[in-house]
C-alpha cells in the first residue's frame, strides 16, 4: 500500500479505504447512475450490481456471518432487490442479448 509522508498504512487503514471505494462505488451506480442496467455493466465490465451483492455474501461467508442473497443484495441495492429493479431496470432489448451473449462467448 502507499504510504503518506512517514506514516505507512496499516492493515485497518487499508480497510478503511477499501469499504470508503466499495460504497462511493455502490453510491455511484446506485444513486448518480441508476440508468445504467446491469446486463450492460456485464458486457461492458463482467460485473454488475448483483455480482457486487454475491461478493458481499461471499465475504460475508468467509468471515463466519451467514448471509442470504436477498440480505446481500438489500445491502448493496440499499433496499429490496425488487423494488429497485420495478424502478429502475428495463427488460432486455434484443441487441442488449446479443451483446452479452456476445462478450460471454468472447470471455467466456
Amino acid at each position: 500500500m502507499a504510504q503518506t509522508g512517514d506514516s505507512p498504512a496499516t492493515d485497518v487503514d487499508t480497510v478503511h479505504i477499501e469499504a470508503a471505494v466499495f460504497r462511493r462505488l455502490r453510491e455511484h451506480l446506485l444513486a448518480r447512475r441508476p440508468d445504467v442496467q446491469n446486463i450492460d455493466l456485464m458486457t461492458l465490465a463482467g460485473f454488475c450490481r448483483n455480482c457486487l451483492a454475491d461478493w458481499y455474501r461471499e465475504a460475508a461467508d468467509a468471515r463466519g456471518l451467514a448471509m442470504s442473497r436477498d440480505e446481500a443484495r438489500e445491502t448493496v441495492y440499499g433496499e429490496p432487490f425488487a423494488d429497485w429493479k420495478s424502478k429502475h431496470q428495463r427488460e432486455a432489448t434484443p441487441e442488449q442479448l446479443a451483446a452479452f451473449e456476445a462478450a460471454r462467448r468472447e470471455h467466456g
